[in-house]
């Protein structure tokens, strides 16, 4: 269990490590779909291309809207483009860097499927076989148009009686799977190419923006990540506070049941410092809401400066020494 806790805290601690495992999973999915699906043509000159491209563009679709939910980036980046500004400037970098991160990994699945579907081959057959010129192929010579569209739209089909033996089916099968493995094989290769270009030319570019708006798009996120964990904690600590006012109110009716009641104070020293003296449900709708209008600047330097909202509804408790200054969160002065 403690081997497996301390992987679970290792991918919460690496958003990451945990997008580019939920990239390959999406990959390998899109795969075994693909490899477990029953690929029946039709064999209909009206619905053969409506199939074929079906198979073929719709389930990427599918990837690729699974890849944007499952990326928890994505939320992260529609918060920071559509939050207001307040009190921190928006970067445009850092919202170009994280769409460019969300678009590249949710596009991984979609484009495993098309190059897969492709490489085989049959998705485009069953799509184009209708569309091929039948003067190309011999066996096609002495046969009415009307007809003509209906053996073409039968070449998907090997078990068909008409065309079971024909040479001219194969000869069209064979022509459509070797255009659909040579564009397969060329976007593969483009996207290769791509990727090597990128990954070796980089270097020879200024760095200096490209790790600002990444250095700028983790601190998002763990921005984000530790003011959820503290208003949990706060939540917590608020529940704790209301239910033992609740049980003081009741302390007649403990007593007669023989209940034993915590002294008074008693754990409430540890929750006054992350509570700092918000005590009531307007006055936390106000600082969540003050937190959405106006998040703190970026300056460290000026953590130690209140909120004018926070120092005129609850001011901080003075403290008597550093010791106990430390022990104050400093994102709960948000």
């Amino acid at each position: 269990m403690d081997r497996f806790r301390m992987i679970f805290q290792y991918f919460q601690s690496n958003s990451e490590s945990v997008m580019n495992g939920i990239c390959g999973l999406l990959a390998l999915a899109s795969v075994k779909m693909y490899t477990s699906l029953d690929f029946s043509c039709p064999c209909l000159p009206q619905y053969n291309m409506a199939y074929g491209l079906g198979i073929m563009f719709v389930p990427p679709i599918i990837l690729f809207l699974c890849g944007l939910i499952l990326n928890r980036q994505s939320l992260v980046m529609l918060e920071e483009w559509r939050r207001p500004a307040g009190r921190r400037t928006k970067d445009p970098a850092v919202i170009r860097y994280l769409c460019s991160s969300i678009m590249q990994r949710a596009m991984v699945a979609p484009v495993v499927w098309i190059v897969v579907t492709l490489l085989d081959g049959k998705c485009l057959i069953c799509a184009f076989s209708g569309s091929m010129d039948p003067q190309k192929f011999v066996g096609f010579a002495n046969v009415s148009a009307e007809q003509v569209q209906q053996l073409l739209a039968k070449v998907p089909c090997k078990d068909d009686e008409l065309l079971r033996n024909s040479m001219s089916r194969k000869a069209v099968s064979r022509y459509l799977r070797c255009c659909s493995q040579a564009l397969g094989w060329s976007i593969l290769l483009i996207l290769i190419v791509a990727a090597f270009l990128a990954r070796w030319l980089r270097p020879c570019f200024n760095q200096v923006t490209l790790l600002q708006a990444r250095h700028w798009s983790n601190y998002i996120d763990i921005e984000q990540k530790i003011f959820e964990e503290t208003c949990c904690e706060h939540s917590r600590l608020f529940a704790h506070k209301c239910i033992l006012h609740f049980f003081e109110s009741m302390q007649q009716e403990i007593k007669l049941h023989s209940f034993s009641f915590p002294r008074q104070g008693e754990g409430a020293e540890g929750g006054e410092g992350l509570l700092q003296g918000i005590t009531d449900q307007d006055q936390v709708n106000e600082l969540l809401k003050t937190w959405y209008y106006e998040k703190p600047p970026l300056d460290v330097s000026q953590a130690h400066q209140r909120h004018p909202l926070v120092r005129e509804r609850s001011p901080l408790p003075r403290a008597d020494n550093a010791s106990t200054h430390s022990k104050v969160p400093q994102h709960s002065s948000v």
